[in-house]
């Protein structure tokens, strides 16, 4: 295991995720969340569609792909306007830390050519080569964030029991490393067959949470 990795992922870590609960706060709002059953429910659907996206994201921005394409397909990809900026928010202040903690030429130059922010995922993949990490190590990642911001900010929201929550995040393990590698394979197509071989699973109810979250006067989460 990379140290980098668990550096990278470690909620500690200050790149702006924990004021975002990735759809959960609409979704418990909907009823659509309201103990663990549910919460793992909404967590494998997010897991196999936003999550597999951003993880193939960030692996081929991990394999040298071009991260200006990336983030071209990756708005591609995103098509509500709310989750593009929650992303491009994320990604922004990802970078920020990371030019601080794995200084490199190329988040230098990514942080230039985007300046209000790549999309999450490409930045991802970008902080994860300049920490000297795989792209698998970036799927991975893309794919643990997927999940365990919107459980972290369930037990906020519903005052879930953290052990219970901990709990489902161990019993998606299987499904995140195969995504993982699923994401990982995909990334590694697309440096010969170009970014059409990456996946853009759809998921149009978070797309249509993040627009009814944006709209709300009073929230918890940023998105």
């Amino acid at each position: 295991m990379h140290t980098a990795l668990l550096i990278l992922t470690d909620g500690r870590f200050p790149a702006g995720g924990h004021a975002h609960s990735g759809g959960a706060e609409a979704a418990v709002q909907a009823g659509r969340i309201h103990d663990t059953a549910t919460l793992h429910a909404f967590l494998t659907g997010r897991l196999h569609t936003a999550g597999l996206t951003a993880a193939a994201l960030a692996a081929a921005a991990a394999g040298g792909t071009d991260p200006l394409a990336l983030d071209e397909a990756a708005d591609a990809r995103t098509p509500s306007p709310a989750q593009r900026a929650a992303s491009r928010r994320l990604g922004r202040q990802l970078l920020r830390t990371a030019r601080t903690a794995w200084p490199h030429p190329h988040l230098d130059s990514l942080a230039a050519a985007r300046p209000k922010g790549a999309h999450h995922p490409v930045a991802l993949g970008v902080t994860a080569a300049a920490a000297g990490l795989a792209p698998e190590a970036a799927a991975a990642a893309a794919a643990h964030e997927s999940v365990s911001g919107p459980a972290t900010a369930c037990v906020r929201l519903l005052g879930l029991d953290p052990h219970q929550v901990a709990a489902v995040l161990a019993r998606l393990a299987p499904d995140v490393d195969a995504v993982t590698a699923a994401a990982a394979a995909a990334a590694h197509r697309a440096r010969s067959r170009g970014l059409d071989e990456l996946p853009a699973a759809s998921a149009p109810l978070l797309d249509r949470y993040a627009e009814q979250h944006a709209s709300w006067k009073v929230r918890l989460f940023a998105s």
